[in-house]
């Protein structure tokens, strides 16, 4: 392509940094077909230190050079004339969080709090380990401010209506509290001045901050090389002022970060407000110092926030973009992942069938396992690596298995995982003197062709995958387990190999099963919809081992986490606390505040460029029954109740879903109020998979197209010697492959076991078993 034939602002670029590999996706006009767009895939190494320093801008400078033809050496600035967007999704916080190398922080907690979120919320996980380690809290160090309000009045008060204090509608009290505990005489239990509270409720003032005192306190640990604080107050959720005026006053003694929990999570419950809070603080710096050295490797018109174009978008834990200033290492922890729970979402789903579809992405170092029913599933609390974090995120489930799992022969059993190979040193047929991982073994069984292989390995990079290696290392491990059984036990290498290929799909079935049948679905009744780099190599035998019959792959499946950036929609919201009773009287109180959300809502994504139909929002209130402590996040539906936005209804249907039974004597208690506004990137995006083959012709595929063969091992049939090799991009929509079978393009390897029949469509493999 001649240079500079590339419109300004039309290349689009998606990138997702995983664990093992760094995928990127693009597109931009193709000047051979007006009115068409051209898509790019490239695949390389996460981390390759020895050539380049961050993958995402490796991979969008050789994206760079091959849609303007131009040669652009590494290390050199990147012109964004040419960029609309670049999208990207991060495992940077989440490895930190992993690692335990986070940013170091001070908390900044009531007194009388210090130990609080150590204590935690009492629960033991491991309660029959004989030596329980704890992991140790995220912070360093922590400052007790002299600071204290309260609620009036007391949990459970039969007649809390009646006895609360009462407010005008500036806010002034009108009348005081006249309940339990009243001192007689002022308008709460004691002295201190009464005020209302976001929520609603009605905050008594025991004691407000010293900020001079409050000055010298955080001088001396801006002194000690503190640069970082996470802000916890009690009751601040709906009383923010003091953990306002707290960061306010270090923002102006120079800390970089200041995380409140009031601004962050402004959610009742401490301990979770506060946890999540520290994860903050501890993760932020970390994302921004890895962000500052990649918008280093660009002009500096790629991060003025105010330029719609060219301009960086972020994947959120929630399936959401967002911009650079709604980013933060809380709302990152599942950044990577969630891309390619939205890419299957949206290429999977049939919104006339609605057959309910298990994603299964099974990456270089882990597998994550997610469902989706029309709808994300979002969870709002949720422990990693020990931290129990309270932020929207998908409901995705993580097993340590996946093609960089190492295998060992420990105690007379196959293990799989939970360690990797990692992208450094990688499995030893990465020519690095790596360990032998599962992509070792599917190379040994034939699942995995070298000369369709990308040659990135060896010190050049240019090198293919060494089989000799892994199966000189295998032979090694083969004598190894003989030796330790009876004569009449031992096996043979292909069979041993194999052996390690079952273990790791048992463990990639574990989540799924979690996320069915644990919770009351039929895993049978769902489709499989697998991506991630090892997932073709795995696909079928796994859905035979849940009987699922039904497996779609995306064309793009191996880089799906990237692609799902591309169909992501831009998110916003918002959410203010709440403390009320769900009754007739007060649904219009909480539809208005819903209201008042919404429009905001709207407005920010209108600032953001999108705009009328392009903008949908989702109305939900965080209910609970009086006197339990579980609150689900509920969004009603045009079948609930009277139609017209019942909460009341839709929360029984969602708590009896979840427990099985109903609270029927007790009332509703609303905690918060929350409107998520969602900006659409694609109005649609086309028939489903499944109308497009009810529609298409289908027809065997003539063996002769098969591009080679190849000797492969399968499960009750053994060495199939002639095993067909199918290139993607050779085969047409309709063609029918039977297997056993391989099809291959530049970024995957799909094992087509005996018994399964792929069908080509326009977008997906389509497979079904017997």
């Amino acid at each position: 392509m001649a240079p500079n034939t590339i419109p300004d602002r039309s290349i689009r670029i998606c990138a997702d940094r995983g664990g093992t590999f760094c995928d990127v996706h693009a597109s931009f006009p193709d000047s051979e077909k007006p009115g068409e767009r051209k898509e790019v895939v490239v695949k390389l190494l996460s981390q390759d230190p020895a050539n380049y320093n961050d993958a995402p801008t490796e991979g969008i400078r050789r994206v760079l050079e091959i849609a303007t033809g131009e040669h652009i050496p590494r290390g050199q600035i990147l012109n964004t004339d040419k960029i609309d967007y670049i999208r990207l999704s991060t495992t940077v916080a989440t490895n930190a969080l992993l690692e335990r190398k986070g940013h170091r922080h001070a908390l900044l907690i009531t007194r009388g709090f210090r130990d609080l979120l150590l204590i935690g919320n009492q629960s033991r996980p491991r309660i029959f380990d004989l030596n329980i380690r704890r992991p140790p809290p995220l912070y360093d160090t922590v400052l007790e401010v002299d600071e204290r309000v309260t609620l009036v009045g007391y949990t459970s008060d039969p007649q809390a209506e009646a006895h609360a204090v009462q407010f005008d509608e500036q806010g002034k009290v009108k009348r005081g509290y006249r309940g339990k505990g009243w001192d007689g005489q002022g308008d709460a239990e004691g002295p201190g001045e009464v005020v209302q509270g976001l929520s609603g409720e009605a905050v008594r003032i025991m004691q407000r901050p010293d900020l001079v005192r409050v000055r010298e306190d955080l001088e001396r640990l801006y002194a000690d090389g503190y640069r970082s604080l996470a802000i916890v107050f009690a009751h601040s959720y709906t009383y923010p002022e003091h953990e306002l005026q707290v960061a306010a006053l270090a923002r102006t003694l120079g800390f970089a970060h200041v995380s409140a929990s009031s601004q962050l999570l402004p959610m009742i419950k401490l301990v979770p407000r506060g946890v999540s809070s520290t994860a903050d603080a501890y993760l932020t710096p970390v994302l921004r110092q890895y962000l500052d050295g990649f918008f280093a490797g660009f002009d500096a018109q790629l991060r003025d926030g105010r330029l719609r174009s060219p301009r960086v978008e972020f994947m959120g834990s929630d399936g959401g973009l967002l911009d650079l200033n709604n980013f933060s290492g809380l709302k990152s922890i599942l950044s990577g992942p969630a891309g390619g729970v939205v890419g299957y979402a949206l290429t999977s789903w049939d919104e006339e069938k609605k057959i309910p579809v298990i994603g299964i992405d099974v990456g270089g170092t882990s597998t994550d396992v997610s469902r989706f029913a029309g709808r994300y599933e979002v969870v709002y609390e949720t422990t990693t690596a020990g931290v129990t974090i309270q932020s929207p995120q998908l409901d995705i489930n993580t097993v340590a298995a996946g093609g960089g799992s190492c295998l060992t022969f420990r105690n007379g059993l196959f293990l799989a995982g939970p360690h990797s190979a990692g992208a450094e040193p990688g499995p030893t047929c990465y020519r690095k003197g790596g360990p032998l991982a599962v992509t070792d073994a599917n190379l040994v069984l034939g699942r995995l062709v070298p000369d369709y292989f990308p040659k990135i390995f060896g010190k050049s990079e240019k090198e293919p995958l060494d089989v000799e290696a892994s199966r000189a290392a295998f032979d090694e491990l083969v004598r190894e387990i003989n030796a330790s059984v009876p004569e009449d036990k031992k096996m043979g290498l292909d069979e041993i190999v194999y052996g390690f290929i079952k273990v790791a799909n048992e463990t990639m079935c574990r989540p799924i099963r979690a996320l069915t049948e644990a919770r009351g679905y039929a895993t049978s009744r769902h489709i499989l919809a697998s991506f991630g780099g090892a997932g073709g190599q795995h696909a079928c035998e796994i859905a035979q081992l849940l009987g699922i019959k039904t497996i779609l792959i995306h064309h793009y499946s191996s880089i799906l986490s990237a692609y799902g950036l591309a169909l992501a929609d831009r998110a916003y919201e918002l959410q203010e606390p709440s403390s009320t009773f769900y009754t007739p009287e007060n649904r219009k109180v909480l539809s208005a505040r819903l209201d008042r959300l919404d429009a905001q809502v709207r407005e920010e994504l209108g600032r953001q460029g999108f705009e009328g139909a392009r903008v949908h929002t989702e109305r939900m209130l965080n209910m609970r029954f009086e006197g339990t402590d579980t609150a689900l996040m509920v969004l009603p539906t045009a079948a609930d109740g009277d139609g017209a936005e019942d909460f009341d209804a839709a929360f029984r249907r969602v708590y009896k879903a979840e427990f099985g039974f109903l609270l029927e004597n007790k009332p509703v208690i609303v905690d918060d109020v929350k409107v998520r506004g969602i900006g659409k990137t694609f109005d649609s995006l086309g028939d489903s998979v499944f109308k497009e083959v009810a529609r298409i012709q289908t027809r065997a595929v003539d063996p002769a197209k098969a591009d080679s063969t190849y000797s492969v091992y399968f499960d009750g049939v053994g060495r199939v010697k002639d095993t067909p090799v199918y290139l993607l991009t050779s085969l047409h929509v309709g063609d029918t492959v039977k297997g056993p079978a391989m099809i291959i393009d530049n970024t995957q390897t799909i094992v087509i076991i005996p018994g399964a029949t792929a069908v080509l469509t326009s977008k997906h493999l389509y497979i079904t078993l017997e």
